[in-house]
């Protein structure tokens, strides 16, 4: 790892009752790949198998069913980390140690279980399995709005004590569903800035939320955001929105990729995200379903817009 850089140790300097592991983990992550020493961050994750099942998340492209493919196209990208649940980082571990920072995901869900108002995830590794394997960070899944979610705000509790008295860091997908909340609503600006800004309070170094539509859902929030004027015209401006509410910026955000789109698309949301100040991309489906030397590109082509080069 190349000497920490000014804007990473700025990161740094922001989680301060942090040790010293804890610390050095996160600027691995930071420092790694082509985006190292920026404050940008891009990550592949591959827990689709588990969450909609192995031929929807790899049939497109049969190579990606071979847990290997995925550690070296992270490596081969220049990508900051490698996230995926427990049985996927276990084969190959030995293989690509110490190439690319890992995150251990730590609890999944599955097309298979009703949901309905309740979604929750299982538990289906813990902080002793990261150390095994060597990773930076334990991933966990919040499902804000969910019936389930205040048990799972208790168990991230246990699982983040757990993790940080170990030196790793804690990486927080906060997916706002289930409960009264509309399918529309998942996505609103409130509620991904209320999502965000529970995975801090809950103590997440980095937040995954996905990027917010310009909808309004709780109707006293919307009273707030007229009468203060806040400015949701573009994605840009709600990016910059979500990032104020996660301790006025002093936390990473990274925003998902979600479903698998066309590459304009795909370039002119992350050129959004870049603008309103987001701190990366997690993106899964939109880079392993392709072709590999497609996606590596596509890789590629995402690093230079997050370092305004294209």
């Amino acid at each position: 790892m190349a000497n920490v850089s000014r804007e990473v140790k700025k990161i740094l300097s922001w989680y301060e009752s942090d040790n010293p592991g804890t610390k050095a983990n996160l600027a691995r992550m930071l420092m790694q790949g082509k985006l190292g020493g920026t404050g940008r961050m891009v990550i592949l994750p591959v827990d689709q198998g588990f969450e909609h099942g192995p031929a929807r998340s790899f049939a497109k492209n049969p190579a990606a069913y071979d847990p290997h493919y995925h550690f070296q196209l992270a490596i081969d990208a220049g990508l900051s980390a490698y996230a995926a649940p427990l049985g996927m980082l276990e084969l190959g571990a030995d293989t690509f140690a110490g190439e690319i920072p890992l995150i251990l995901k730590v609890n999944s869900s599955n097309s298979l279980t009703p949901k309905e108002d309740a979604p929750d995830q299982a538990v289906t590794a813990g902080v002793e399995d990261a150390l095994r394997l060597g990773c930076s960070a334990i991933g966990y899944t919040i499902y804000p709005g969910s019936t389930q979610a205040l048990d799972m705000f208790e168990e991230l509790r246990e699982l983040t004590i757990e993790a940080k008295s170990a030196g790793l860091a804690v990486v927080v997908w906060s997916y706002p569903r289930g409960g009264f909340l509309t399918k529309p609503g998942e996505t609103a600006v409130d509620i991904c800035t209320y999502a965000a800004h529970i995975a801090a309070l809950l103590g997440a170094h980095i937040i995954k939320v996905k990027p917010p539509k310009a909808h309004l859902e709780l109707p006293e929030a919307k009273k707030v955001y007229e009468s203060e004027k806040i400015d949701i015209s573009s994605l840009a401006k709600m990016i910059a929105h979500v990032k104020q509410a996660t301790f006025g910026g002093k936390r990473i955000v990274i925003f998902s990729g979600g479903e698998a789109k066309g590459l304009d698309d795909v370039y002119d949301e992350i050129r959004a995200l870049r603008d309103g100040g987001a701190n990366g991309s997690i993106i899964g489906r939109n880079t392993f379903q392709r072709p590999r030397e497609e996606a590596l590109k596509m890789l590629n082509d995402i690093i230079q817009i997050y370092k305004g080069k294209l």
